[in-house]
């Protein structure tokens, strides 16, 4: 797969308006501000292609893009607080239009921050997926602001607060180097084989 050849597609802020799909789909999922937007940006070699921000929040809708016959879905962050009851509502209906649709989805890429214990969202998202029988992948985000002895005890942390996901392939990545990048491209390519 070309990941050069990677076009925006659309972007869908209600359930009602997403599309159904027939071509095999990779969602990328995580809560606000984790870093979908630069991993993203990242495996398609470019900067702009998804909006990132600094500000947490920032992507609330459903963002489509394309490579050759498969779709990429940049879903929307969970988690963030300073949302209005009936944003938290459109976001909770977008989500669950999303995987209610029956859509071909190949992989679920969730994106947990490394450096702190996934929270509650985190685990609930997971063991939706798990349960769901989605095919899934773990990135971890943000390695490169760990040192060595940081890294390591969150490995070892994360073998415990991720133990219920079982032998769940989890992913180091670094938007600032593209550590993981190859990866998380071959984790992809091998969920589309199947």
């Amino acid at each position: 797969m070309n990941y050069n050849t990677v076009r925006y597609e659309a972007s869908y802020g209600t359930a009602a308006q997403l599309p159904v799909s027939g071509e095999p789909e990779i969602a990328f999922s995580g809560r606000s501000n984790v870093g979908k937007s630069s991993l993203i940006n990242k495996i398609f070699n470019r900067k702009n292609l998804a909006r990132v921000s600094s500000m947490p929040g920032k992507t609330t809708t459903v963002n489509f893009f394309r490579v050759e016959d498969v779709r990429f879905a940049d879903l929307p962050g969970y988690g963030y607080a300073k949302r209005s009851d009936a944003e938290k509502r459109r976001w909770a209906d977008l989500m669950e239009g999303y995987f209610q649709m029956g859509r071909p989805l190949r992989l679920v890429v969730q994106l947990v921050d490394m450096r702190h214990a996934p929270s509650e969202d985190d685990i609930t998202m997971l063991r939706f997926i798990r349960d769901a029988g989605y095919p899934f992948v773990i990135v971890l985000t943000k390695c490169d602001k760990l040192n060595k002895t940081e890294r390591e005890n969150r490995r070892t942390a994360l073998q415990q607060e991720l133990a219920f996901v079982g032998d769940c392939r989890k992913i180091e990545f670094s938007a600032m180097t593209g550590e993981g990048s190859d990866e998380i491209r071959t984790a992809i390519e091998s969920a589309l084989a199947k």
